[in-house]
């Protein structure tokens, strides 16, 4: 299965972005598919040899599961590459300034659609970008 591909742009700094992204408190806002999902806890080591964790849920308490591995790269404010406990790989991009674009490409769970694969991964980098924007402007 071919690698899929999203994007998003944010206005905000850079460093911004970075805090929002990798910040346990932050993630459990931002990183859902849709209303009817929650991310009840996120552990986060943004760090080349790092872990992660991100427990997925959905709000009637339905069904769950950890998104989690390893951080194979990170350059601060610029790259993040990880790989799934599962073996699958991924690598986000952070390029610009104000706005920054976000391009995250990932291999696919095979045993899933790659449309709805696409649409959850855009969903969230939308959430993000939604989350950041909005933070800006409270603070």
């Amino acid at each position: 299965m071919n690698a899929i591909t999203v994007t998003t742009e944010v206005n905000a700094s850079i460093e911004t972005i970075w805090q929002l992204w990798n910040g346990p408190e932050h993630i459990m806002q931002w990183n859902v598919m849709s209303d009817d999902w929650h991310c009840p806890h996120a552990e986060n080591d943004p760090k080349t040899g790092g872990r992660f964790n991100f427990v997925m849920a959905l709000k009637d308490g339905s069904f769950s599961f950890d998104f989690a591995g390893v951080y194979t790269d990170v350059i601060a404010n610029q790259l993040m590459s990880y790989k799934l406990d599962d073996g699958r790989r991924s690598t986000i991009l952070f390029t610009g300034s104000s706005p920054v674009r976000i391009t995250e490409t990932f291999e696919p769970n095979v045993s899933m659609p790659s449309e709805d694969q696409q649409r959850a991964c855009q969903s969230v980098l939308n959430n993000f970008k939604m989350y950041a924007e909005k933070a800006l402007v409270s603070s």
